[in-house]
Order: C-alpha cells, then structure tokens, then sequence
C-alpha cells in the first residue's frame, strides 16, 4: 500500500477512535450532596489537565452505566496508543501550535487561580484565594455554599476548555459562545448555553436589555469580530457587548470574560482579568455604559487596568 494513503488511514482510525472516546462519559467518579440531593461527577485529565466534570443526579444505573464506560475508554485508549506509535514510526508530524500562542496558554494556566479568583469576586462569590485555590486544586472547603464551590469548579472548567490546544486554535464565534455559557452555568439552569427567552433585570439599574433574537445576536456578534481593529480593541468591545446584551439567563459576565480572553490568546495577545481591588470603579462605569451606551471611559478603564500584554 502507498504510504501516504496508509498514513491518512491511521489518522482517520485515529479520528474516529477519538471521536468515539469524546462521546463518553468516564473518569473517577465522585459523589456529592447538595440540598439533600446527590450528583455524579467524574474527575479525568486531558492534555496534561486535572479537569472535573458534571455527569447528572445520581443514580445506580447511571453510576453503572460510568463503570462501563470507563473500561470502554480504556480499550480505545489503548488503541489510540497504538496508533499514534504507527504514525510517530512513519515520520508523521502535524501542523504544530505558534509558539506565540503556546505562551500566551502556559501564562494563562500558569494564573489561572488567580483569574478565576478575581472573576468570582466581579461576581460577587464568596470565596478567598486560599479557597478557591483548594477548589481548583480539587480540594474541599468547608467554608463556601455548595452553589459558590460549583461557580468556582464551573470557572476553572471553561478556563481549561478555551485553553484546549485544539479549542484554542478554534472560530471564535457563536457556538464557542454557548458552550462556553453551557459550562458556566452548568448544574444551575437546564437552559444553560441557550439564549434567554425571559426577560432579565440587573442590579444597581432600572435599565433592561431587550430579549435577545439568535439570528440578531449572530449577525452582532460577526460584526464586531469582522472590524478592522485591533485585536485587543475587538476582545473589549466583544465582552462589553456580550455584558449589555445579557444573551443569557445568567453568568453573562463571566461567559463575556473568557470569551473574549478565547480571542485574545488564540491571537497571541495576553489576557483581560478585572483586577479584585477595582471591581466597584467597574460595576459603575459598566452601569453607566448600560444606560448612556458610552464606550469610552469604561473601554479606557479595561485597557488601563485589566488587559495584561504578554
């Protein structure tokens, strides 16, 4: 067989190996208690990456239904190995990530406590650092609900997705969007990632965002990530609008910083995080621009304090 055509049918195994083991739920399972309710979590890694991930309400079956899956997973493991030994063997190399933008991922994991802290505090979660680092750790903490641990846990999951190498090197667009949304939001709201279809107050204001249209949110959103701007300008102007939007029954804000951060890194451009000690200097400018629709002082503001150049 010509070796080309042996190579690009190891990657397609390959493809469809990876793509059955996605499908899966599996990893080390972990029960917890919540409002007198249990819930099924699996711990795994991925990419070097300690991750956590949310199953549904427990059940026997569905715990049973992890077990399986977890020896199903081992055996495409498995294969995968094989594979991807064939393929090193034959000299196969695949398009390698910028190395611009492999910084730009070591830096924000290397402070990723230390952003989802400052996000948890723009939210108004109470946590300290020392907790939220346990939490993101996998450790347990004694001190915080059991809704602001899971904000937290939730945090550092769509953290870790967007700095997927693969994820990373993806659109971002609307569907990035969503499953970002998704991941927040995850055991909250069974509508999670889906645009709202009830309307939404916010605090501090009488002003109220209209209901949002997909197809409007869509058009919107390619506008801003079509301008022939800086790239910085366009992650700015993205969150802001993704904030005063409010395309979502909640987490809008936290969705809208690590949305824009997905641009910023796959472009190589650092990061944006509200620092801690500015958050009330934010929460009023962002009022400000909800009713009177100024960018300019607030979008001075995040460029003077919360974008960080690599």
């Amino acid at each position: 067989m010509d070796k080309r055509i042996e190579l690009l049918n190891l990657v397609k195994d390959r493809d469809q190996l990876k793509q059955k083991l996605n499908s899966l739920v599996y990893g080390t399972p972990e029960i917890r208690e919540r409002n007198g309710k249990k819930y099924l979590y699996v711990h795994y890694r991925e990419d070097g990456l300690s991750l956590t991930k949310y199953v549904n309400e427990y059940s026997d079956d569905l715990y049973n239904n992890l077990i399986y899956a977890n020896n199903v997973a081992k055996t495409l493991k498995k294969q995968l190995r094989e594979i991807n030994k064939q393929l090193k063997s034959a000299g196969y190399n695949e398009e390698n990530i910028d190395e611009k933008v492999s910084i730009n991922i070591d830096f924000a994991r290397k402070y990723l406590v230390d952003t989802i802290y400052k996000q948890a505090v723009l939210e108004g979660i109470a946590t300290t650092y020392a907790d939220t680092e346990t939490i993101v750790e996998g450790g347990k903490v004694n001190n915080m609900t059991a809704d602001d641990v899971l904000k937290v846990v939730n945090l550092k999951r769509a953290w870790e997705f967007i700095t997927n190498k693969d994820v990373i090197m993806s659109p971002t667009n609307f569907a990035l969007l969503c499953e970002i949304n998704k991941l927040v939001e995850e055991g909250f709201y069974y509508n999670a990632g889906k645009i709202r279809t009830t309307p939404v107050s916010i605090g501090g204001t009488d002003w109220k965002p209209q209901i949002p249209i997909e197809n409007d949110i869509k058009d919107e959103l390619n506008e801003i990530l079509s301008k022939e701007q800086d790239v910085v300008d366009t992650a700015i102007d993205i969150l802001l609008y993704i904030m005063k939007r409010q395309i979502f029954i909640d987490g809008n804000k936290r969705t809208a910083v690590i949305f824009a951060n997905h641009l910023l890194i796959k472009n190589a451009r650092g990061l944006i995080v509200i620092p801690d000690k500015k958050v009330e200097e934010y929460k009023k400018l962002l009022i400000s621009f909800y009713e009177k629709n100024d960018i300019f002082e607030i979008k001075s503001f995040l460029k003077k304090y919360a974008y960080i150049k690599i």
